[in-house]
Order: C-alpha cells, then structure tokens, then sequence
C-alpha cells in the first residue's frame, strides 16, 4: 500500500495500455495510433518514414546555437604542457564540441563514446523543457562552479522511466552532440558508440540520419560479462553492442592477430621472414567451375626447378587444376592475373590422400605486398616500417580480456582507492583504437568517465611504437560524497579521469627505464594538457535590450571589451580556437610577440609600439592579432598599423 487513493484516470490507461499497446508513446497516449488502431481511416500527419520525438525541434535550435565560451589552459593539473599533444577537456561536452568546430573540423580521425545507457537510473544532460525559449535555455544552463569554469550542473539530471519524455530526453541528449562529432570526423574517420538494448534502436535510427544509412559499418556485438547480469526478469544479459559508423570513406586496420593465430605462421622463407599456407583453391560456395569459369585454369608445376608457370614448358611440368573435394572441377581464388604477378609465392604440395597435386599461397605475418620475382624481399631499411599482419573482426567479439570484470581490475591497477560501474577494458578499447587509427590519427572521446580511452592509446602507442593522440572530455561531474573516491580527494569524476592518466604515464615511465632498446619508443608522448570550459574572456553583448538605458550602459560596458580579469595565456588560446587554430599549435614568445606555428599568426597582447610593429613584419606572418586597448586610443598609431600590414600583405585584426 502506497497510501493515496485511487487514480482512476491511471486505471483506465493502464487497462487501455494492455488492451491496445501499439497506441502508446513513450506511455502517453497517441491519439492518431489509437484511431488506426481501432479502425479509423485516418492519415497520419506528414507521413513518411522519419525518426522523430517529443523537442527534436529545440534539439536543432540547442546545436544550431553558436557559444562564446572557450578553454583555458591548466598547467597545474597537466603534463609537459608545452611538448605534449594530448588534451583533456574539463567541460560539458555539447559546449566543448561547439568550442572545438572551428579549430578541429576534419581532423578527428576517430571517435569512441561510451554515453548514458538510458536504463533509468542515468544522470546526464538534457532540455526537459521543450516549450522554453532559446534565451531561457541558455540561461538556464549557464551555471559555474566556485572556480567559475562552467558546470551545467543545472541541467545534469536524473532521466527516469516515469517520465513522459524518457525516450525523447536521451535523444534530445544525443543528436546534437553526434551532429557537431561528425563535422569533426576526416572524410576517411570512423565513430564508435558502445550502447546497450534499452536505446540501440533508437541510436541506429539517429546514427542514420546524422551520417546516413549507407555510412554504416558494422553493429558488433560485445559479450562483456559470461556470467550476465541478472537486469532483465526472464534473462542474464551477457551483451550489449558497438555501433560503428563512417564519415564516407572509411577503411578498417584490422584488429591485431592473437598469439593462438600468429603460431599459423610456422614456416620461414630463406630471408627469414614467417609465413603461413593457404589454399590456392576456392572453398566454399560458390565453388564451382560453373560459377566462375574465367578462374578455372591450368597451373604447370616443373619438379627438376621447383617453379611454377601458367604455360607448359618442358615434359617435367605436372599440371594441377582446382579441384573440389569430390574431384569435380572448382576454381582458384585468384584470377588468371593475379596469379601470373604471384607464382613465385605459390607452393605446389602432393596429397597421398587424394592421389593428386593442389596448390597453396604464402601469407607472410608482415603485411607486405607479395613479391613477383626472385629478388631480395625487403631493402634494410625498410623492414622497421612494416607492420604484422591483421585479422577482419567478426561481428561479434568475446574473451575475457573485454569484460568489465576486466575492465574494473585494470581501473584497481592504477587507482586501487576507486570503484566505477561496468567500466570498459583497456584490451577492449585498445582493439577498437588499433581497428581505426594509425600513426600519429587524432582520437576524441567526449564521454570520458575515467579515461580509459586515453589509457588504452597510451598502451597501444608503447606496445607498436605508434603517436596516436587522444582529445578527451569529461564533465566535472561531481562523485558522491558517501564514496571512496570521494573520500580520497577526487570531487569529480573529471579528476579521477585526470589522475588515472597522470599514473598511466608514471607507470609506462617506469617501465622504460633500465631499458637500453625501448625500440623507437623512447619519443613517446607521455604527457597531457589540461583545458577547462570557461565563459569567454571577452565581455558579450545581450541580446536583450529593454529601454535606452540598458543600452546606453552595455555601450559604456563595451568601451574595454575585455574582462578586466583575464590572463593573457587564457586570452591567447581564445584567440587562437576562434582563429581556427588547434589547442596544440607551437607558440613561442619572441621579444612580447605571440608567434604561432613558425610565423603562420602573430599575436600582441601585452604591448605594442613601433619597434614591435616593425619586428612583427619582419617575421612575415600572414595574420596578426591585436588587442585594442593596447592603442591606448593612439588612432593615428593604429591607423599607421593597418596601412603598414596592408603594405607588406598581412591579414591584421583588432579585437
């Protein structure tokens, strides 16, 4: 007994709900559904096969919305500032992506995201108000913590099941956020989403439409806990999936080969390269002769040479033809051509078993291209350059080493004094970071939590000596103060984050050390700069002006653009994410000037006279910035300033 009376309004929906199921949405009635369920000839509204939900409209508006908030740097709570090309952002994400368009458009090589799940006991970000003006919700979110950087805190909330938006709130969360990830991906970049089943058809749905249905790569299933979690009444869930998707033109690395598969390689060529055996001929369907008869052909085997020809050359030559199991006529897997360019990798084999002679290819654990002659397979120095070899994935992945048991075992080894819920396996992501990214690839995770990703590039990069970077932001989410991590100092889930990444590269240090061949590793990137989500350092103009008197005052307010408590490093990086320019540029500070990148953008900041006029021409940049309140209200020096970079053909803007 709950103690309230009876709702009989309740009584009659849920009698209906059982009755006719399909006329409810997100349990509220749908008026239109309900009169085709019961016969009615009736044309639904706009018909068409759409995805769409309850402030999908406020969802456009709230993306489409441009911020003046930057990132401002940390060196505190950072690594090798000024060497390190790794970031972590401090912040709430849909913010920090509109921050990061301008200077990070195209460049992202890959995305993974691990978001709420939507099980009803999720706390995230969404408008839980759709009739709310623009103005309204960007008031509503602009809270700050003690520090002043940004929370929006006031907009991180519990979604229930009992709310009538459940559905629409979580989607409302995630378009934006995927929309703005997109304009980030390179044309040839990938995005992972981990998700379970409460939301997985909505999100393929959505994934559809922000990067179109013929952009899907794969929906890999991920057997995460061989015990299951008892979380359903009649089921142990085991599962829960990746959706893959590509910005256009996406090609996968592969997943690396497992001890189990690398021991396949047993035989070694005279240069002492590994190999392994496969069938020249076709298995499987389609088979036959029949099905492609342009490769069916003889091959000519000479015993006395030991080589293989597609013309019969002397008496010695034995001719093998793809045969099947049965003896009927098959079919190679190589066409005429392509065996021609590869006989020298061919190795004709005799079965006693089958009286008869078929015909393997070599398959060499360095993914190389196969040779065509008889030469030296590699010069000397190419052989560091080669890469082993990698699998295709199966659309599902199991083993124990991608569990959250694991994944809870490899967050104890780093932090022992923190306990996370279903945290992700570092050998999970490390797989999923090596199938989409290479070199020195850009990865970005916007869903932190506590940093897994990162760990796993980290990882990775020491394991196959790669410069992979990782871009991650989290929301300084605060942790409960009855739990442990609480208890040992992190406020927030951004500062375990933060920590865990600081001992990863402690740990990697000590492992390097004592080594004399760390094998090209010993240029890692082990460091990470520390940005956080702050209102811009320039005073913004409201929008709202109710009589001349605001206005007159926001005219006055304006005469110093600038926050009279801005730094001068927080202002460059401002500057330099609304030029476009990444959170990573060189800067070097040559005699007050702010040069970036070698001479591609100048910046004064803290003075500016002729002398340094002079000197920023010299270096030729082809922009600069100023401050205007560096003039002084010098209009003949500032006019003299634009006509000089005019003369000697250098974009120049006061700001």
């Amino acid at each position: 007994m709950n103690g309230k009376s009876l709702n009989i309004t309740e009584e009659k929906l849920n009698k209906l709900k059982d009755i006719i199921p399909e006329a409810f949405t997100e349990n509220k009635v749908d008026w239109e559904k309900l009169k085709a369920s019961l016969g009615d000839n009736i044309e639904f509204k706009n018909e068409r096969y759409v995805l769409n939900w309850a402030g999908k409209s406020d969802s456009f508006r709230i993306l489409q919305s441009p911020t003046t908030a930057t990132l401002v740097p940390d060196r505190n709570e950072s690594v090798d500032f000024d060497s390190t090309e790794n970031i972590f952002i401090e912040g709430e994400n849909l913010e920090v992506l509109k921050v990061l368009q301008k200077s990070y458009f195209g460049k992202i090589k890959m995305i993974y995201i691990d978001p709420p799940y939507n099980t009803g006991n999720d706390n995230f970000i969404y408008p839980d108000k759709f009739s709310e003006t623009k103005e309204e919700y960007l008031s509503r979110i602009g809270d700050k913590d003690e520090s002043g950087y940004m929370t929006r805190e006031g907009l991180f909330r519990k979604n229930s099941k009992d709310s009538g938006h459940y559905h629409s709130n979580w989607l409302s969360m995630m378009y934006p956020r995927l929309f703005l990830a997109r304009n980030l991906l390179k044309d040839d970049g990938v995005i992972f989403v981990s998700i379970d089943d409460n939301e997985v058809h909505n999100l393929r749905m959505i994934m559809n439409e922000v990067f179109g249905e013929e952009n899907f790569v794969a929906q890999f299933t991920i057997i995460n806990n061989l015990k299951g979690r008892n979380d359903k009444k009649n089921v142990a869930t085991a599962h829960e999936f990746l959706l893959t998707y590509q910005k256009s033109d996406f090609s996968s690395y592969g997943f690396p080969l497992t001890e189990e598969q690398k021991k396949e390689y047993k035989f070694t060529d005279h240069e002492g390269y590994k190999y392994a055996l496969r069938d020249l001929r076709k298995r499987g369907r389609p088979d036959k002769r029949e099905d492609r008869p342009n490769m069916y052909f003889p091959i000519y085997f000479n015993t006395n040479s030991k080589r293989c020809s597609l013309t019969r050359i002397s008496e010695n030559d034995i001719e093998i033809l793809p045969k099947r199991g049965d003896g009927s006529d098959g079919r190679w897997r190589w066409g005429y051509d392509t065996v021609k360019v590869n006989l020298n990798i061919l190795e004709p084999r005799f079965s006693k078993a089958k009286d008869r002679w078929d015909i393997d290819h070599k398959v060499y654990l360095l993914d190389i291209k196969n040779p065509n002659n008889e030469q030296d397979y590699f010069e000397d120095d190419e052989i560091e350059s080669l890469n082993e070899r990698t699998s295709k994935p199966k659309s599902f992945l199991i083993g124990g080493d991608i569990s959250t048991d694991v994944g809870r075992r490899n967050l104890k080894e780093i932090l022992p004094e923190i306990e996370f819920d279903y945290p992700k396996a570092v050998e999970y992501l490390k797989k999923i970071v090596f199938y989409g990214s290479k070199g020195s690839d850009i990865i970005l995770d916007f869903f932190a939590g506590s940093a897994t990703t990162a760990h796993a590039v980290m990882d990775l990069n020491y394991e196959d000596s790669g410069s992979r970077k990782y871009i991650c932001v989290q929301l300084p989410e605060k942790t409960d103060e009855k739990s442990e991590a609480f208890k040992a100092g992190y406020k927030t889930i951004a500062d375990i984050g933060k920590e865990r990444i600081r001992r990863v590269i402690k740990k990697i240090k000590e492992e390097q050390s004592g080594k004399l061949d760390l094998e090209g590793k010993e240029n890692q990137d082990l460091g990470f700069k520390v940005f956080k989500l702050q209102d811009s350092n320039f005073k913004i103009w409201r929008s709202k002006i109710e009589n001349e008197e605001q206005l007159l005052e926001q005219l006055q307010d304006h005469l110093e653009p600038l926050d009279e408590n801005a730094k001068t490093e927080d202002v460059l990086y401002e500057l330099l994410l609304k030029s476009g320019i990444p959170l990573t540029a060189k800067i070097e500070k040559k005699n007050g000037i702010f040069v970036i990148n070698e001479n591609e953008i100048a910046l004064l900041l803290e003075k500016i006279n002729e002398k340094l006029i002079k000197e920023v021409i010299e270096l030729k940049p082809w922009k600069v910035i100023t401050l205007d309140r560096l003039f002084n209200n010098n209009d003949q020096l500032k006019t003299n300033t634009a006509l000089q970079m005019k003369d000697a053909e250098i974009e120049f803007k006061v700001v």
